[in-house]
């Protein structure tokens, strides 16, 4: 079973929903527990193959179900292929830009965020573009990929969802060589950040070699990557707090937020 199913029931309500650009698509949905904090933050990104025909909904529910353990989540809206923007570099400058508004972000009596126990992570496109924000911003230490497109060359090569990485980046590696280096976490260094990597060996969207393989390289490399292969998984059940395997998932996310 894939789970597909979460994707079209709808999520509690987030708390707030906070703009960080004047794009409709530039904002975030904001889901803080009851206590008064300070909490811990994950920063989720959600996928999507960088389309614009799918949204951060589905991901509401991933953030209430880490809200009822006590932790704070960013739920990023961001400008995907298909909007004014979106693509390459469009679609990580709004990530860039969600994130450095969070680390600006002035505590109230609600939204009491402790960012010494802050987390980015993403599902599918978004995994991807979690990693790549650790690759640009050093101050990203602590970042989780679930079922992430690490490998945007790799991606190329398969020729998944219909040449995906070639309509996020502009074209095929040797029209925009360029591109796949600066936007594929497989080819930067992300030396500074702790990176946990969750990936199902039955996942169709996103095959599992693209997270074994980032892992392998990675680890040669010197750099902190643990992967959690979690034997025949598909892609939706580790963004599903009703799975059987979401305690998996959710145990990663409670021990990246720790202090």
């Amino acid at each position: 079973m894939q789970s597909e199913a979460i994707l079209s029931k709808k999520p509690p309500d987030p708390d707030l929903r906070f703009s960080y650009g004047q794009d409709q698509n530039q904002f975030v949905d904001i889901r803080v527990p009851a206590d008064k904090g300070p909490h811990p933050v994950v920063f989720f990104i959600h996928g999507g193959y960088w389309r614009a025909k799918y949204d951060l909904t589905y991901a509401g529910h991933l953030c209430d179900a880490l809200k009822k353990t006590g932790i704070a989540t960013w739920n990023v809206e961001y400008r995907r292929v298909g909007n004014p923007g979106g693509g390459w570099p469009g679609t990580f400058e709004d990530i860039r830009s969600a994130y450095r508004a969070l680390l600006e972000h002035k505590s109230d009596s609600i939204t009491r965020f402790d960012l010494k126990r802050l987390c980015i992570a993403g599902h599918s496109a978004g995994g991807h573009l979690a990693l790549c924000l650790a690759a640009f911003e050093s101050s990203v230490t602590r970042v989780l990929s679930l079922a992430g497109v690490l490998d945007l060359r790799r991606a190329w090569e398969l020729h998944l969802s219909n040449d995906a990485a070639a309509a996020f980046l502009g074209g095929p590696p040797n029209e925009v060589p360029d591109h796949y280096r600066e936007a594929s976490p497989a080819e930067r260094t992300i030396a500074h950040a702790t990176q946990k990597l969750i990936h199902g060996t039955s996942d169709d969207s996103v095959p599992y070699e693209i997270s074994k393989s980032y892992a392998d390289k990675k680890k040669q490399a010197g750099e902190h990557v643990e992967l959690i292969t979690l034997p025949g998984i598909g892609h939706f059940e580790i963004v599903d707090p009703g799975s059987a395997v979401w305690k998996q998932v959710e145990n990663a996310l409670v021990s990246l937020t720790r202090s």
